[in-house]
């Protein structure tokens, strides 16, 4: 169905409008003026009708004198009534007679009829004149407010117009993408404006956060993957023994936990943080922290580690149950992965989880790394899952994750929730 500009609209409307309401006026006035006429025709005719008539009565010799411009005919005159005015009793205006115009008033019936006649040709010239001047004016006011609503309605939609250009013009595949009105453009395309770029913001947010998960599921989980496809592999060889099969569906299941963990990080990136809200749960640390470092205990299977958990209650928080057992389970597997031997301390308060290590320790180098992950809120970088991973967790939800070296050696990593 074909469509029309705002613009083009509105001037027809307008235009519509106006040549209405002039037409309105204009037909008002002709019928007030005739209706005016009339009354003005009907006294006069009545009152000099009425004059000779009181004449005749009081004077028997009285005999009616016509004028330029009044007549009589008929009763009470000596000359015979025209065709043109035998008409029914009362008064007709605009009577043509020879080259003249008339109002007539007829008065009796039958012969005794009196027709007075009242020659109005010079004002229904001037009336003529009057109405052409009129039309004239009329049609004058008509083009002007033509061009005011032509002008008026251009400046109108001009901001609306800017807007649909700036509309049409986005691309979907460019991002920071917004569109703007004028200073002085009303309310109304201002405040759509403000919503598309709004909705524009979002939609940036939500392409971005699939970009990181594309880039960091596709960097993130092809080493887990790679390990379990070369485990069950050699797991699957007839000359491997027994003992060594187990131990290597063991290691699938440790590697197949970390890819869940590092799932459940990864579709918490995807996510709008605002809609992780309604994820919040009480989780009960002392409950679920046990449960963690037991998933955990087969990574350190070969090393000489002890596990140390530290309840301090209370120690419940409000999170995502999965992502922050994902993030508190991934500290844990970083401490693993860089102690040989000694204890691995976990500690839980009402504010978040402590694990200590007895390990090699962060270098400054590497803690400066994480810390700028957390400035840039979710940036990628290389570097496999554990602390980035988490520090990107934190940048999503708001946590806070900080690490420190221990001067007798290991690493103490604290994760506060929000």
């Amino acid at each position: 169905m074909p469509t029309t500009s705002l613009k083009r609209q509105v001037t027809l409307g307008m235009l519509m409008y106006t040549l209405l309401l002039s037409l309105g006026v204009a037909t008002h006035g002709v019928i007030v003026n005739e209706n005016v006429e009339r009354l003005i025709w009907e006294s006069l005719l009545q009152s000099e009708f009425e004059h000779f008539q009181k004449r005749q009565l009081t004077d028997s010799g009285y005999q009616w004198a016509d004028t330029d411009l009044l007549q009589l005919f008929g009763r009470g005159s000596d000359t015979p009534i025209p065709a043109e005015f035998d008409l029914a009793h009362g008064i007709h205006d605009e009577i043509s007679f020879g080259k003249k115009q008339f109002v007539v008033l007829v008065d009796g019936a039958g012969p005794d009829r009196s027709v007075m006649a009242l020659d109005i040709t010079d004002i229904e010239k001037a009336e003529q004149q009057l109405i052409w001047m009129i039309l004239g004016s009329s049609t004058v006011l008509v083009c002007v407010l033509v061009l005011v609503t032509i002008f008026g309605a251009r400046r109108l939609v001009r901001p609306l117009s800017g807007l649909a250009r700036a509309i049409a013009e986005l691309s979907p595949d460019r991002n920071g993408q917004r569109v703007q009105v004028e200073p002085h453009a009303p309310k109304e395309a201002q405040v759509i404006a403000e919503g598309l770029n709004s909705y524009l913001m979002r939609i940036d947010d939500f392409v971005e956060r699939e970009r990181k998960f594309i880039r960091m599921a596709s960097h993130e989980l092809r080493t887990p993957i790679a390990v379990v496809v070369s485990t069950a592999e050699v797991a699957l060889d007839p000359l491997v023994s027994q003992r060594s099969t187990e131990t290597h569906l063991r290691r699938i299941l440790a590697t197949a936990h970390e890819m869940q963990n590092l799932i459940t990080l990864l579709l918490t990136f995807a996510r709008d943080p605002a809609r992780l809200q309604s994820m919040m749960e009480l989780v009960d640390l002392a409950e679920l922290v046990p449960a963690i470092v037991q998933d955990h205990r087969l990574l350190a299977g070969s090393k000489e580690l002890v596990f140390d958990i530290i309840t301090t209650p209370p120690c419940s928080i409000h999170a995502p149950r999965q992502i922050a057992s994902a993030a508190i389970g991934n500290l844990i597997r970083n401490a693993i992965e860089n102690s040989e031997h000694g204890t691995i301390r976990v500690m839980t308060t009402s504010s978040g989880v402590t694990v200590q290590d007895s390990g090699h320790g962060v270098s400054e180098s590497e803690r400066s790394r994480i810390y700028t992950q957390l400035a840039r809120a979710g940036s990628a970088a290389a570097g496999g899952i554990g602390l980035e991973l988490i520090a990107r967790a934190c940048a999503h939800l708001g946590w806070h994750l900080d690490i420190d070296s221990l001067e007798a050696g290991g690493t103490k990593a604290t994760l506060t929730f929000r």
